[in-house]
């Protein structure tokens, strides 16, 4: 096992979506471990105060050459990491064991067209909000003493597929924008692998958000984090699944938040038959009293998400995953 560095420069990130046709930004074996940085702010670094700026965000915002302007999303993602004998049908198990923000403030924006009520709020805003990492916390609307505990995750988490450019803004089988808060340090994310390498990539950090995201963004953040990539030939998924210290998170996109929901429940089900040994039934009646179903985000045109938390306490035996 090695333990890498993936800085972040013009060189190892790419925007606005994903591609096979990328040249890896960082080669690994399985189970090595990566430091990674990422920026947030592409559109905006114009309109921002000094301290969100950094020499080298501003050389990427200045410089990105062309070629590493995959697709319109807003997303400025780090990567793509290649895994050693990664092949379409493996399990990719992304090991989150760290995330924290790297500057002292973050921004949110809301967009002209966007969010979950955007025939109300028509007119963009931008706010810049200071982040105070000492206390861990972030103060909004300034002045008021609402305080808002930040808890970071990774917006992003994601691999290629055999399309040659694919837009970051809605999330899929693929991973990608997936916008789930629970996705904090401590949780294995588990991604189907599409393509030769797996070819992952990771951005589109967030200090603190709310579940919905419903203005379009969170407290979007400039992260670090230390993550272990570990191939899983042992596992099948078509779609992904994650895991923290209490809960399996089972995933659903679509259209509607109805046609996430469902998706969510049946994804459920499918995983309490194959890991509980429970039957389709069962394990239906089982969703409608134990498991949480919550809305990640509703913002990501055109895949709205909900997740379901299925905690691993009313379990009478650990799932090996």
């Amino acid at each position: 096992m090695v333990h890498h560095i993936l800085k972040a420069n013009k060189n190892t990130v790419h925007l606005g979506g994903f591609s096979h046709l990328l040249e890896p930004s960082l080669t690994i074996n399985s189970d090595d471990r990566v430091d990674v940085e990422t920026y947030s702010g592409y559109y905006v670094y114009d309109k921002a105060p000094p301290e969100f700026l950094t020499p080298e965000f501003l050389d990427i915002c200045q410089n990105l050459a062309p070629e590493r302007k995959i697709s319109t999303g807003p997303h400025l993602l780090t990567g793509p990491i290649y895994v050693k004998d990664a092949e379409p049908g493996d399990v990719l198990e992304v090991r989150l064991e760290a995330i924290e923000p790297s500057l002292t403030v973050g921004f949110n924006a809301i967009r002209t067209g966007w969010g979950a009520l955007p025939k109300v709020f028509t007119q963009p805003a931008l706010r810049f909000i200071p982040l105070d990492l000492k206390n861990n916390i972030a103060e909004f609307p300034a002045n008021t003493g609402i305080k808002i505990p930040l808890k970071p995750f990774f917006g992003i988490l994601g691999v290629a597929t055999p399309e040659n450019s694919r837009n970051s803004i809605p999330p899929g089988g693929y991973g990608g924008n997936i916008d789930n808060k629970e996705l904090q340090a401590g949780t294995r994310l588990f991604l189907p692998v599409f393509v030769p390498g797996a070819l992952f990539s990771i951005g589109d950090g967030h200090s603190a958000q709310g579940d919905g995201e419903v203005n379009v963004t969170a407290i979007e953040t400039s992260m670090n984090g230390t993550i272990q990539l570990k191939l899983r030939k042992d596992l099948q998924l078509t779609v992904p699944i994650a895991e923290t210290p209490t809960d399996i998170i089972t995933m659903g996109f679509g259209e509607t938040l109805d046609a996430a929901l469902e998706m969510a429940v049946k994804n459920t089900i499918d995983f309490l038959e194959r890991f509980v040994n429970l039957s389709p039934e069962d394990a239906y009646v089982l969703c409608s009293l134990a498991v949480n179903f919550r809305i990640s985000q509703v913002v990501n045109i055109p895949q709205k998400g909900v997740h379901g938390m299925l905690p691993k306490s009313i379990l009478s035996k650990k799932i090996n995953l």
